[in-house]
């Protein structure tokens, strides 16, 4: 079983930034592509960004792209997700997720999920 606890979310102004963290336990991080998903109030849980098990490749929804990125430390067992020029319409529940030796869009093929953080928008 792998055990993930994501952090670093908040309150912030329109333009601003955060980063979140996700750290994980009880299993092999590096054998595990990691993604990032939100949830807004009253929608879908929905893709955001997802990164393979070394690093070196990352994708992104359209909407993140230039905003939003990626990177992991295999040595920590952690994966961020750096969030600049954040807009009121990023205002969601993030949550990380390990997907075994693959990597997917599709929040369904993901085999854990941490229990999500609270990102806040104002404008």
């Amino acid at each position: 079983q792998v055990r993930l606890v994501e952090s670093g979310g908040g309150l912030v102004q329109a333009g601003g930034s955060l980063r979140l963290s996700c750290t994980a336990s009880g299993g092999t991080f590096s054998n595990y592509a990691m993604g990032w998903f939100r949830q807004a109030p009253g929608k879908e849980r929905t893709f955001v960004g997802a990164i393979r098990w070394s690093g070196a490749v990352t994708r992104y929804v359209d909407s993140v792209k230039g905003r939003f990125t990626i990177s992991r430390d295999n040595a920590k067992n952690t994966v961020y997700l750096q969030m600049n020029s954040l807009k009121p319409e990023d205002t969601a529940v993030y949550y990380c997720a390990a997907q075994y030796l693959a990597w997917s869009t599709n929040l369904n093929e993901y085999n854990y999920w941490g229990q999500g953080t609270q990102v806040t928008v104002s404008s």
